[in-house]
């Protein structure tokens, strides 16, 4: 079965050469060893820190906060240089079990992780490829609070929404900054930017659950190209935007300035599952993890529901998994090196960290990381893509990505600083600040930040 996607809705085809590709597939070698069970928050984190042991040389574990109960929200890390940003090599990561009861994410992720190692070990040319060339960033349990508890049920009793929240009983799909609604007010005002849209000062006054807290830092912190936030209870992937620009109608038309590119970026999830997957986009009433990494970051985030079993029997894991691996891997291994990467620099080859790179006709810029390097993922085309930076001239170049390109084309720009008068302003501190200052919590110096 194939995909055919016409007029902004995907339509089912038979394929009549699918029986004789399937058939013509080797079996796989059993290489890797993989235990396909559950596994315990205690068990999850001494899995992943032996698996980052065995793989030293490629992997590591780092914490990016603690949950309400004061678990590790503990990533391991997949790269050539472990711990490090290699200049043009993009950052990609994969979240899973935001949903405490939505488990099936978190074991794939956890086996995932090992199957990179043992495999990248074994010279296994493709496994070695991808990790030579991307950053990857794997957060199995977003919420092992929630966890605990829909564990503590099993899958024979765990019902629909226990240990779907975290400790404090927040969703934390639903406790990210409603930047969406930022959006929609601002959108047909032409010189509006729709990108990076700051945290409003309104947000601080709800509770932000220290999971939400955690990993909206951790985004902040990497210059993540493309995610996907794994779950279940549906079998569907879906794209921003998740809030539907109409308050009181769900599923209503909420198109990005990027509506184009997130049916290509999915193809490898919704085709190369052994099963087929409806590709979505979302358009709910609230505003999640995915429109927040659109509008906040340079990140384009995509939603995967795996099945409508939330809290599937260990027997299905193994099949889950040969159902689900090579839509994991080729996630990783193309689409986020599609469309264009670069360097902004000086005339003295300086990289400019903030330089803004926007593609005319899209409402959305990307900003250089730190050492000026960018990456943006367009569709086969012509682009006008122009470099900006302040205090700098403008720079525009024309591109063509052909249809056959298979990797990201490489575009530098190169600014002449532009010397003007101007006035530096003291940067007063906003109005939350003596919040945390009273209260003996350290200031959050990241949110200080520009992007």
């Amino acid at each position: 079965m194939i995909w055919n996607i016409q007029g902004g809705l995907l339509r089912l085809m038979l394929n009549p050469y699918c029986k004789l590709a399937l058939s013509s597939l080797s079996p796989e070698e059993p290489s890797t060893i993989i235990q396909f069970t559950y596994t315990s928050n205690a068990q999850m984190y001494s899995l992943l820190k032996r698996t980052a042991a065995k793989c030293s040389s490629i992997a590591h574990v780092y914490s990016i906060g603690r949950s309400t109960e004061g678990r590790d929200l503990l990533v391991i890390e997949f790269s050539n240089n472990p711990g490090q940003h290699e200049l043009l090599e993009p950052e990609i990561k994969l979240v899973g079990n935001m949903h405490g009861n939505e488990v099936l994410g978190r074991q794939l992720l956890i086996y995932l992780a090992q199957y990179l190692c043992s495999e990248y070990n074994l010279g296994n040319q493709r496994i070695q490829t991808i990790v030579n060339t991307t950053r990857i960033h794997i957060l199995a349990s977003m919420n092992p609070d929630g966890y605990e508890l829909a564990a503590s049920e099993g899958h024979l009793l765990n019902g629909w929404t226990n240990g779907r929240a975290n400790a404090q009983n927040i969703d934390l799909n639903r406790n990210f900054p409603d930047l969406t609604s930022i959006f929609y007010r601002n959108r047909r005002s032409r010189h509006y930017r729709i990108d990076h849209i700051p945290i409003p000062d309104s947000y601080w006054f709800g509770k932000v659950a220290p999971e939400t807290y955690a990993v909206m830092k951790w985004i902040r912190s990497l210059p993540f190209v493309q995610s996907a936030s794994l779950h279940g209870g549906e079998l569907v992937i879906s794209y921003p935007f998740d809030f539907s620009r109409h308050p009181q109608e769900e599923r209503m038309f909420s198109p990005t300035p990027d509506e184009l590119v997130p049916s290509v970026l999915t193809d490898p999830l919704s085709t190369r599952r052994s099963s087929s997957i409806l590709l979505v986009r979302s358009a709910v009433l609230f505003a999640g993890m995915s429109d927040f990494n659109y509008l906040h970051t340079n990140c384009l985030e995509i939603t995967v529901e795996l099945g409508c079993d939330k809290f599937p029997s260990e027997a299905e894991l193994y099949p889950e998994w040969k159902r689900n691996k090579e839509a994991l891997l080729s996630f990783m291994e193309y689409q986020v090196h599609r469309g264009i990467k670069g360097v902004v620099t000086d005339t003295e080859g300086n990289g400019i960290k903030g330089a803004s790179v926007s593609v005319r006709g899209v409402r959305k810029d990307v900003t250089t990381a730190e050492d000026g390097d960018y990456w943006r993922l367009l569709n086969p085309g012509t682009h006008i893509l122009t470099a900006t930076a302040k205090g700098y001239s403008r720079v525009s170049k024309r591109v063509h990505l052909p249809r056959t390109m298979n990797k990201a084309g490489r575009v530098d720009f190169v600014l002449e600083k532009v010397w003007f008068l101007f006035r530096i302003e003291r940067q007063e501190k906003p109005w939350w600040w003596n919040y945390f200052s009273q209260s003996g919590i350290s200031p959050p110096q990241w949110l200080l930040r520009s992007v």
